[in-house]
């Protein structure tokens, strides 16, 4: 709990260019926006983006370079001379006249969204809001553009309004593969167990109801002032008067967030619990620890469901952690047969032949079908950013990741109780880089989730049998859960790299099988 004197909560104003949720109707809803709009915004975006050292900002100006490229492109293609300037005025044209966005042109509007996003600056959020005006103005069925709307939402501290977007989003899949129902019920329960926290406030300091409506910036700061000389029951009402008023006012949900945390550490201090770092230094006040204690386990409660949703079993099923050493022993002297996500699996029929090695071995979102792919699934390798699949149970699940950090994040929010018995440590969760030691000098390329495991599995030596099934490096293309299908597929030259890689080992090549034991 931070216990932070100097950062205030926000007193937000109609000036306000993000402005609270409660009074930010035309973020719940899509405002019709042109495609030409949105290029110049993106086109004006880019124009302010200069280099440095944010790698968000600078993959958010690639994003933009290819997405004005593609349409200058497009432009020069369909005019059959230069593109049209897309910062220049032009007088308003008719609905009838807007430019359409194309498929070839949705996908790099999309991850422009995406990396605006990844920045999460508010000029970045106000452009990714911007985008998804833009694609579900004409695309009002896509999954994808629901989706980033309610991340973006999400991040703005929109929390009613990202539920409503997300909800448009389940109603147009049908596989959950990114955990979005788990993530509203959470931003649901979240926002419920922070109204209790708040009520509970509220019923035992009465005196707050004075300072309901007040400046929050004005109460906040003469709390703090108060606090700082020792008079804790008359910092208190000040305090969670702006608490109260920051959330009848509808204020972003991480700012609520803040405050709470700051009150909540300053209560501590006063408490003098053991660990708090204070005294109560001649404060005094109800000094109830069991209420405060009540207060500061809704408050972990509304943090953690937020982040991943309601979880009945917090052990996971009792999951067991396996670390290199000891996935190694399980899969000594083992048959294993690593199976590709291509149409060349999914047309064949060695369901019956994949199903008879000890060991199956399946990728990200891979796709069952018994008599083409066999029906067993003993180890799923798969990349922490999406959550396909993860609810399948299997023996081991061995989940990939370059940043530390991130990987921990994915675990935490995607695990599945009772869906798997092992799971990968941190020692197997990016086997080429640290395993191998192998850098980007060597391997420029960001290795596959099916790489990296059959990296893995060729640098233990100790299966009896190591083959691939249906590896031709997506020529046949993908075979995959339906939600999954319109993701990218990894560029042709990583894949070139892989390849390479696995013939110069193979025993024996076939139409169907790779053998490389």
């Amino acid at each position: 709990m931070t216990k932070a004197r100097t950062r205030w909560p926000r007193q937000r104003d109609a000036e306000d260019s993000l402005p609270p949720e409660g009074g930010t109707t035309h973020l719940a809803t899509v405002q019709p926006t042109e495609l030409e709009t949105c290029l110049r915004a993106c086109a004006a975006h880019s124009g302010k983006l200069v280099a440095g050292l944010d790698r968000r900002r600078t993959a958010l100006a690639e994003a933009l370079r290819n997405l004005l490229a593609t349409h200058a492109g497009m432009e020069q293609t369909s005019s059959g001379g230069s593109p049209i300037p897309l910062l220049r005025r032009t007088a308003k044209a008719g609905w009838g006249s807007a430019l359409v966005l194309g498929d070839k042109l949705l996908d790099p509007l999309l991850a422009v969204g995406n990396k605006a996003l990844d920045c999460g600056y508010e000029d970045e959020l106000k452009l990714a809001i911007l985008i998804t005006d833009t694609v579900l103005t004409q695309r009002k069925r896509s999954r994808a553009g629901w989706r980033l709307r309610a991340r973006t939402l999400e991040a703005m501290g929109a929390e009613t309004a990202a539920v409503e977007a997300y909800e448009h989003y389940l109603d147009l899949t049908d596989e959950d593969g990114f955990g979005v129902a788990a993530k509203t019920a959470g931003l649901r329960v979240g926002a419920e167990r922070q109204s209790e926290l708040l009520r509970k406030l509220e019923r035992d300091c009465p005196e707050a109801a004075a300072f309901v409506g007040r400046s929050v910036t004005d109460s906040w700061a003469e709390g703090l002032e108060l606090h700082g000389r020792g008079a804790w029951n008359e910092a208190r009402p000040r305090l969670i008067g702006a608490l109260l008023t920051q959330e009848r006012a509808g204020a972003p949900v991480p700012e609520i967030q803040e405050a709470l945390a700051q009150y909540l550490g300053l209560a501590l201090e006063v408490s003098g619990a053991a660990g708090s770092g204070g005294s109560t230094r001649g404060n005094t006040g109800t000094g109830d620890l069991a209420l405060l204690t009540d207060l500061i386990a809704l408050y972990a409660e509304q943090r953690r469901t937020r982040m991943r949703g309601p979880i009945a079993d917090p052990t996971f099923g009792g999951v067991e952690w396996t670390t290199l050493g000891e996935f190694r022993n399980r899969i000594a002297g083992k048959s294993i047969c690593l199976i590709a996500n291509s149409q060349r699996v999914g047309t064949g029929s060695m369901g019956a032949e994949i199903d008879a090695y000890d060991l199956v071995v399946r990728f990200n979102s891979y796709k069952i079908d018994p008599s083409a792919t066999g029906k067993r699934t003993d180890i799923h390798a798969t990349i922490h950013k999406h959550g396909f699949n993860w609810d399948q149970k299997v023996h081991t699940r061995l989940v990939f990741g370059g940043t530390s950090g991130d990987w921990k994040y994915s675990l935490r929010n995607r695990l599945v109780p009772g869906a798997q018995q092992y799971l990968g440590d941190e020692s197997l969760r990016w086997p080429l880089r640290d395993i191998g030691k192998v850098g980007a000098d060597v391997w420029p390329a960001i290795p596959t989730s099916g790489f990296n495991m059959l990296w893995l599995l060729d640098y233990l030596d100790v299966s009896t049998q190591l083959d691939l099934i249906g590896f031709d490096f997506y020529e046949s293309g993908a075979y995959r859960l339906p939600a999954a299908m319109k993701m990218p597929i990894t560029s042709v030259h990583e894949y070139t790299s892989e390849k390479a890689w696995v013939m110069e080992r193979a025993q024996s090549v076939t139409d169907m099988r790779i053998r490389l034991r």
